[in-house]
């Protein structure tokens, strides 16, 4: 293991109470007093994944938080991923790769060898980093899951590591949420917890006093510190179910996102977030499309049963409607097979079977046993949505593979390798240039290519494009870390936080940069 290895774990009182916020920021602040840190996350569940440079699958939110650290994303940061696939259980990927699809019971059972790869991981972390932040998943006091348990006490004991309970103010109830987990907690687990952090608070600080007071006397443990809510973060969410919108009555631009039942890889839409003159929303079940420049069919663990559900919940009338206006149509990987004529489901990947398509790219899909997961570079070919070509990077994570049907269908998105060319082309678009699709997740954070079809639409609505608000979704993201950790930096007692992982408090900063 690495010399001086420290931990620190983060457990909740609950799910999306702030656990991964508040392990970005320390990531984050770490990194600024010139420690290697790296974040671990033992046992997640989310359909916002992403891919490492080898090409292994981890959460969308270990991503972040490498970022924030300023170290390089391995699968080791997220062993355990679950990819939900409601009635049918879950898709388990161990240690990036796809392991198995499991129910909760089996699930529950496959803790045991879980344990293994978990401590695996751990200790490859260990061989690297002076500091490992831990994230714990739910609550600890999940008493029907505590047996064989890798997502929070169970890790902080394999790994010795200190655990700081983090709770949600906003949500109301949040003494009793701190007290309740410690009183369910056995003894053993209890000697763990270290202190609290109250997480989005709103108001008059001086108003908590009697409660922190309180707090302190009845458990012994201290206040590390009150983090405030923190307005305009750009961070990327960890599940799909907390999907982002913005509504600005005076946007030039609007974009709606079909909200299918199996959504997955809604980070894919959060850079249109940042540009001023954009609205970006949802399109809920039994909402109608309504007028909207740009549509978009998203990812999807289930691409035929959403397709089907897009047929069954006339939205296929709707969408038609929407290109007949001249609107964009846009297919992002299952969105984009959707697109094409046909899919087929030989062996049962998803429901096995086939579904026509809808028809508007010469694109024919099959899904294979063996999911595709991989960084990627292209070239968006000039003549296309652009004038001039645009080098994109992304990700892929897909079980699909589209041919197109026709051999006359223009080049669209043409990969490299090197800085070169290579002989392998993505997605599709049609002739009109105004429906397309493509594998490549994350293709929206490239500013010139988002840039370029904001003022793509701008021209068919308006004489002129007018002043450009596209922001820079790297640059954007880093000024995001920087506040959030000079916020949580001001309100947590980092010398303590030092101190409970047995560190000095470093007198020195560096500069982080890029």
């Amino acid at each position: 293991m690495a010399r001086h290895l420290r931990c620190i774990m983060v457990q909740g009182t609950g799910s999306s109470v702030g656990k991964s916020l508040m392990v970005t920021a320390l990531c984050r602040i770490f990194r600024e007093d010139g420690f290697r840190a790296a974040p671990f996350k033992p046992q997640n569940m989310s359909l916002n994944s992403f891919v490492t440079d080898d090409g292994l699958e981890v959460s969308r939110a270990q991503a972040v938080q490498a970022e924030a650290a300023g170290v390089e994303l391995t699968a080791d940061m997220n062993p355990i991923l679950l990819k939900p696939l409601r009635d049918r259980g879950s898709q388990v990927i161990v240690q990036g790769r796809v392991y198995g699809l499991m129910d909760a019971r089996r699930f529950q059972t496959f803790k045991k060898v879980a344990k293994g790869f978990v401590l695996e991981s751990f200790r490859r972390l260990a061989e690297e980093y002076e500091i490992i932040v831990i994230e714990g998943a739910g609550s600890p006091a999940e008493i029907n899951l505590r047996e064989n348990d890798i997502a929070n006490m169970g890790t902080a004991h394999m790994t010795g590591s200190p655990v700081v309970l983090v709770g949600d103010i906003e949500r109301g109830g949040v003494f009793a949420s701190l007290v309740g987990t410690l009183e369910l907690l056995p003894a053993e687990d209890r000697e763990k917890i270290k202190g609290f952090i109250i997480n989005r608070f709103r108001g008059d600080a001086g108003l908590l006093a009697p409660g922190l007071e309180f707090l302190e006397k009845r458990t012994g443990l201290p206040i590390i510190g009150v983090v405030p809510f923190i307005e305009g973060l750009c961070l990327q969410e960890e599940d799909s179910v907390n999907i982002k919108e913005i509504r600005r009555p005076d946007s030039t631009v609007e974009i709606a996102v079909l909200q299918l039942p199996h959504i997955s890889n809604t980070t894919d839409f959060e850079p249109f977030l940042l540009d001023e003159d954009v609205t970006l929303r949802y399109v809920k079940p039994g909402m109608p499309v309504g007028r909207a420049d740009i549509l978009i069919i998203p990812g999807t663990k289930n691409t035929i049963g959403d397709l089907r559900y897009l047929k069954n919940a006339g939205y296929t009338e709707q969408i038609r409607a929407h290109t007949e206006r001249g609107g964009m149509l846009v297919g992002i990987c299952g969105g984009f097979q959707m697109l094409g004529s046909l899919i087929e489901d030989p062996h049962g990947v998803e429901e096995g079977g086939s579904e026509q398509g809808l028809g508007y790219l010469p694109v024919k899909t099959w899904l294979e046993r063996e999911k595709l997961t991989q960084r990627v570079e292209a070239r968006l070919l000039a003549g296309t949505l652009s004038d001039r070509d645009i080098t994109i990077t992304g990700y892929e994570i897909h079980a699909g593979k589209s041919i197109k049907t026709e051999k006359t269908a223009s080049p669209f998105l043409i990969y490299r390798r090197g800085g070169r060319d290579v002989n392998i082309e993505d997605g599709c678009i049609s002739e009109d240039r105004r429906v397309w699709g493509t594998y490549i997740h994350g293709i929206f954070d490239n500013t010139p290519l988002r840039r370029t079809i904001i003022e793509r639409v701008k021209r068919q609505r308006y004489a002129s494009c007018g002043e450009d608000s596209s922001t820079d979704y790297y640059e954007r993201r880093q000024e995001c870390y920087r506040r959030l950790a000079g916020c949580v930096r001001k309100s947590l007692d980092m010398t303590l936080i030092y101190r409970i992982m047995g560190i000095d408090a470093p007198a020195r900063r560096v500069e982080t940069g890029r």
